[in-house]
């Protein structure tokens, strides 16, 4: 059986921030395999601590600063941020209207453990 045919292949805005509440900043809107894809839109501040895989940030909306292992950036949406496994980073001084894909793939520890 393959099991591909409920595999959901498409996720709208407006679909994953249903899955939001007060309570819940994140949800998981995609997964195969190593991959997932949330939606996450913090309050106030951003309590992130290091992932044990790659990640990718698609800023949807909102503008500010992504601190990345040491270098703090400005960021707007449309832009893509990186951040290999186990690196400190956060959102911060975010606008309100804040919200971004996170897409989490590979095995833990990065692609590049071991390297």
């Amino acid at each position: 059986m393959d099991t591909r045919k409920n595999l959901k292949t498409q996720v709208s805005i407006a679909e994953a921030m249903k899955q939001l509440d007060e309570n819940n900043r994140f949800a998981t809107v995609m997964k195969h395999g190593t991959m997932s894809v949330e939606i996450y839109q913090p309050i106030g501040h951003d309590p992130q601590i290091p992932h044990t895989q790659d990640e990718l940030y698609v800023i949807i909306s909102g503008t500010d600063n992504f601190y990345n292992n040491g270098i703090t950036k400005p960021f707007q949406a449309g832009d893509v941020l990186f951040v290999p496994a186990g690196i400190e980073h956060r959102f911060e001084n975010f606008s309100d209207d804040f919200k971004t894909w996170v897409i989490f793939y590979g095995e833990d520890g990065g692609e590049e453990k071991g390297k």
